[in-house]
């Protein structure tokens, strides 16, 4: 009888649903349907029981931060050793869970497709990383964890960098988020201006890190794109409005301003909504670290002066835990689940004002240094603090667990494939029960590399003789992928030329939602 009602419960959350995944991990459901069925079973107890005592589903804040490298964080050997003290985020990490196997997309624009929608974002036409005065964006017609934990009555609400489209239907408020406190940009933007001011009344000999910016008005007039508002704040169903001040338009001081405020009003947000009969789900796209410092933490012990970000890691760390704090304090902390989580690689190209990775490569690229990102969960008396599983993470899986976690599943759309996969059971019963075994590394709209357990192939251009065109690394053994080889994987080419395969045919049974050809413009 219990059998049956296992078998059960992993059928209702995986085909019940009938949430639409890739082929790989429908075949990994099938294989081990009996093992999965035991965890589901373990689960959903821990998850009734948590519910029976808060009368509520559990909270969700998921907080995206930018160009933080694997390595980075004191927690992975970086921290105050490399200058960029973070104690607050190794605390979190301690406390929780830690992942050393965790991946995003290779950019800031695809990963935020990636955790909104839980596709890879070739998928959804969006792939390339958008400046300002483009109108691509998020196409309203995909469904954003905001949209799907809103069908289950969940307060949604996010702060920081959107960078998923300028134009108001790409926007969070039309996107899902009942309150939005957002940027458009990135934060190249922000720095612009400081080239043009540098040298727009004196002569100066310092070197602007971005060259011949003629000015917010003078860039206005030769190209037709404002820069004067990059920031909104906005209600769903309501018209948004610029936010006034240094928070709203780009300057030297814009993110530690934007960032100041956005702790102050989640604090609140969470303080109003910790009795509130519903759940809540917040998105926290951290500015930290997009080029910008913090003036008050810029003396902090151990912050590398000629890193302006790492002030900023010094501040954000301080949120994160003004943040934690607060759960604790409002006794909501149990009923919460936050995860953190760096959207791509160090940023090389300001060096030393960069973040920084002890893997091969960086930013755009899809080698580990460029997608191998650290991120951590917390999760007080439900995640066992002081772990360090193993098992693979991938940006999307936090679409997909949030809504297994919400109890949305049923929200998901079934005419698309779902990339993210439900790691509750990793994060619930640890290291060994995670559900992922591959991820594919797509740059841009190209399939690039996949890893299949320990080992990643990276797809090369240009002809072979008739010979796969890919080199193999172990990353378990050889993380900076230092020792890449081919003649010694041969065993690996039919595998993972029979995931490729079957990645395409699902490609061609649920086809891309179209591709940005050239980049377009809002100029007018």
């Amino acid at each position: 009888m219990a059998l049956l009602l296992s078998t059960f419960l992993v059928q209702q959350f995986f085909w019940a649903a009938a949430v639409q995944f890739d082929a790989y991990f429908e075949e990994a459901a099938v294989k081990n349907n009996a093992s999965w069925a035991k965890e589901e079973s373990e689960i959903q107890q821990k998850l009734q029981k948590l519910e029976s005592k808060f009368k509520k589903k559990p909270n969700i804040i998921y907080i995206l931060s930018d160009d933080i490298g694997f390595g980075e964080l004191g927690w992975q050997g970086g921290g105050k050793h490399r200058g960029t003290p973070g104690p607050g985020l190794d605390d979190m990490a301690y406390q929780g869970m830690r992942f050393w196997s965790s991946y995003s997309e290779p950019s800031c624009t695809p990963s935020r497709v990636a955790i909104m929608t839980g596709r890879h974002p070739v998928r959804t036409g969006l792939t390339t990383v958008l400046w300002p005065g483009q109108v691509d964006g998020l196409s309203p017609e995909e469904v954003t964890i905001a949209e799907v934990l809103s069908a289950k009555g969940y307060h949604t609400a996010m702060w920081g960098k959107w960078h998923m489209g300028e134009e108001p239907e790409h926007a969070p408020e039309n996107q899902g988020f009942d309150y939005a406190y957002y940027g458009l940009f990135n934060g190249a933007p922000d720095l612009w201006p400081d080239g043009y001011e540098m040298t727009a009344e004196t002569p100066n000999s310092h070197r602007s890190q971005f060259l011949d910016f003629p000015g917010i008005e003078g860039y206005k007039e030769a190209t037709g794109i404002d820069l004067s508002v990059s920031a909104y704040v906005a209600r769903k169903g309501q018209e948004r409005k610029a936010i006034e001040g240094l928070a709203g338009r780009p300057g030297p001081k814009r993110q530690e301003v934007f960032e100041e405020e956005s702790i102050a009003q989640i604090l609140k947000y969470v303080k109003e909504k910790a009795k509130d009969p519903k759940p809540f789900f917040i998105y926290w796209a951290t500015y930290c670290q997009q080029l910008q410092g913090v003036s008050s933490h810029f003396n902090d012990p151990h912050v590398d002066h000629l890193n302006a970000q790492a002030s900023m890691m010094a501040a954000h760390s301080s949120y994160v835990t003004r943040l934690l704090d607060t759960l604790k304090e409002e006794q909501i902390a149990e009923n919460t689940l936050v995860v953190w989580m760096s959207d791509n690689g160090p940023m090389y190209a300001f060096y030393p004002n960069s973040g920084y990775s002890w893997l091969r490569g960086g930013k755009g690229q899809v080698l580990e240094g460029g997608v191998r990102t650290p991120s951590m969960a917390w999760w007080p008396g439900m995640i066992l603090a002081n772990q360090e599983p193993v098992d693979l993470l991938h940006i999307t899986d936090l679409y997909t667990t949030a809504a297994r976690l919400g109890g949305a599943l049923d929200a998901i759309p079934e005419d698309r494939v779902v990339d993210g996969v439900d790691q509750l059971p990793l994060l619930l019963l640890g290291e060994g029960h995670g559900r992922r075994k591959k991820i594919f590394f797509y740059s841009g709209e190209q399939l690039g590399a996949l890893r299949h357990g320990d080992i990643k192939a990276h797809f090369q251009p240009g002809a072979s003789g008739g010979l796969p065109k890919m080199e193999a690394y172990n990353v378990r053994r050889d993380p900076g992928e230092k020792y890449g080889q081919f003649y010694p994987y041969l065993w690996t080419v039919t595998p993972i030329m029979n995931d490729v395969k079957a990645h395409k045919r699902m490609i061609q049974k649920f086809p891309h939602r179209g591709t940005v050809e050239q980049p377009k413009s809002c100029a007018k």
